[in-house]
């Protein structure tokens, strides 16, 4: 059964070019000049295909990411790839658009802001620490209470009763329930990092009040840590929501004190009888003033806080705005650069298509004197692609910087091995081998600069060695200093001494490699440079004329893996 293909491509060259060469290989091909018309023509059963290539730039630059979505979604079974020559390009900016806002405040108004979930659960944990070393001091309380309980009656600490092992078991139980419910139980919605928040507020403060009163409700400083809770309550929730916290607050002091000195239930009525009533009115006068005073406390921590709260909240706001901006700016110079590289590519890349179709024989016979001459266009043809493509990377790097967002532990080999598999036909083609033999790492950086980095030197070392030799790939590993670092050494022309502190300026073209390589674009090694700078990578290079080259990338910070060691030959 003959095979369908659709082909989706904005350039009519381009389309041709597929369709004769699928067609010859006994393919049926479908060519749409648009995203729109190929999702339409699926509506038609008979049309719809086993295989869609898909111009990533079509028609717009966000139009083949989508009809990729549309096709994973309608047909998950249909098999899809892009054809691009952007790729090195274009993935960093569908990163940048699709990456996720980092600040986490998802109030929409003011009073309303409080933080994200992912937030939440971070405090939680914070929380649920701070938690066990309560636990652990209360169980350290009680052992010096059996340890030393006479040193600390002379102390005037009174024996205990149950209250305080009473305390912690609970908070022991709570503790193991709050972990259980955030880390073994799904999200849902009443098992949200929110209401466990709220869960760990009422129980601690209902152990705070049974602390209280047994320590004292008036005499010690205990009744202060309610304060505590009401500010992490302005911090983790709106500004409503933490009132209804400074309320609880208020509420179960105010119990405390109304149950221990018996307000409810015993009023004096003879105060000019008998004195003691009179004492008795003097102490619940002063108890009923405590309270007043410490409610009204609670309330203005409340205001202050949550006030301060806003502000920052309001700033966290505003930083977000400017962090959207630089996105959306970033977003715009990619998606420029992106268009205007596939405006000057996509001639180029329409010419090498049909020479290429001429040279391999789908347009007839062809002689051996114009296959050399469409050789040599063709050649051109991709020594100008690379350019364009190399002039737009280094003003990539140079804007993009040492960005924090795209920065991670990098793993050295694979990034290596990859670079390898991209270059390999280039170095078969001459016969020569490239050996890797290094003890693997991962190094703190960006993942795709330093992909850039390692693939330019490599090429750099292929494009410059004599055939039939090898380029040798090793690492060294410090740990005293926790460096490492990386060196391709090939056996090709070499660099004159006098040319060496050049070879890292753009467009610089050295006489002897020129005579080697007349394509070269001259950008190749300021590339390197650009990256290692953006990432914090040391160069070092020794070269001897007609000896070869060794490029070393030092790496500061990295991590080792003992058991790794990579040692192969392409």
């Amino acid at each position: 059964m003959t095979q369908r293909i659709a082909h989706v491509d904005d350039d009519p060259d381009i389309r041709d070019t597929v369709r004769q060469i699928l067609k010859k290989h006994g393919y049926e091909v479908d060519s749409y000049h648009t995203a729109n018309d190929f999702l339409n023509s699926l509506n038609d059963p008979a049309v719809i295909p086993d295989l869609a290539i898909l111009d990533v730039m079509v028609e717009s630059m966000d139009a083949g990411l989508n009809t990729y979505v549309e096709l994973h979604n309608r047909f998950p079974k249909m098999q899809a790839i892009f054809m691009t020559s952007l790729g090195d390009m274009i993935l960093p900016y569908f990163e940048n658009k699709s990456q996720e806002q980092q600040f986490n405040l998802d109030g929409k108004k003011e009073g309303e802001q409080k933080l994200s979930d992912e937030i939440l659960r971070d405090n939680i944990r914070w929380f649920i620490i701070f938690r066990w070393a309560v636990i652990g001091a209360l169980i350290l309380f009680q052992i010096v209470a059996l340890i030393a309980s006479e040193e600390l009656t002379q102390l005037g600490i009174r024996e205990q009763q149950v209250w305080p092992l009473a305390i912690t078991v609970i908070l022991s139980a709570a503790n193991f329930a709050y972990i259980y419910a955030l880390d073994f139980c799904q999200p849902l919605k009443y098992n949200s990092p929110s209401i466990n928040i709220w869960l760990q507020i009422i129980v601690d403060l209902l152990c705070l009040s049974i602390v209280v009163h047994y320590v004292g409700s008036t005499a010690t400083p205990a009744p202060f840590f309610y304060i505590l809770h009401i500010a992490l309550a302005c911090i983790f929730f709106s500004a409503l929501e933490s009132l209804f916290v400074a309320i609880i607050v208020s509420a179960m002091y105010t119990i405390v004190l109304l149950v221990e000195n018996e307000m409810f239930y015993q009023v004096s009525q003879s105060i000019l009888i008998d004195p003691r009533f009179s004492n008795e009115s003097l102490q619940k006068g002063r108890v009923l003033v405590w309270m007043i005073a410490l409610d009204t406390l609670f309330f203005i921590v409340w205001y202050v806080v949550s006030r301060l709260t806003l502000v920052v909240r309001k700033h966290e706001q505003y930083l977000r705005d400017a962090y959207d901006q630089i996105n959306q700016a970033q977003i715009a110079k990619d998606q420029y650069a992106m268009l205007v590289t596939h405006q000057l590519k996509a001639p180029l890349d329409a010419i090498r298509s049909k020479i290429n179709l001429v040279k391999e024989g789908y347009c007839g016979e062809v002689s051996r004197e114009i296959e050399d001459v469409l050789t040599r266009i063709d050649k051109r043809g991709h020594n100008m692609s690379n350019l364009i493509l190399d002039v737009l990377r280094l003003e990539r790097l140079k804007t993009a910087g040492r960005n924090t967002n795209a920065m991670g532990y990098v793993d050295i080999s694979a990034t290596i091995n990859k670079c390898i598999d991209k270059l390999e036909p280039v170095a078969n083609a001459r016969n020569i081998k490239i050996k890797l033999s290094m003890q693997n790492f991962f190094a703190f950086g960006i993942p795709d600069q330093i992909e850039i980095l390692f693939e330019n030197i490599i090429a750099n070392a292929i494009t410059y060695s004599y055939d039939n030799t090898e380029i040798n790939i090793t690492s060294i590993i410090e740990l005293s200093d926790n460096l490492a670092s990386v060196t391709i050494t090939d056996h090709g022309i070499g660099i004159e001494a006098k040319d060496l502190p050049n070879i890292f300026d753009e467009y610089f073209y050295s006489p002897r490699a020129v005579m080697h390589n007349q394509s070269s674009s001259g950008i190749g090694l300021s590339l390197v440079k650009i990256a290692a700078a953006n990432n914090n990578l040391q160069l070092k290079v020794a070269s001897a004329p007609g000896l070869g080259t060794a490029f070393s990338v030092i790496f500061p910070n990295i991590q080792f893996l003992r058991e790794n060691h990579n040692a192969s030959a392409y």
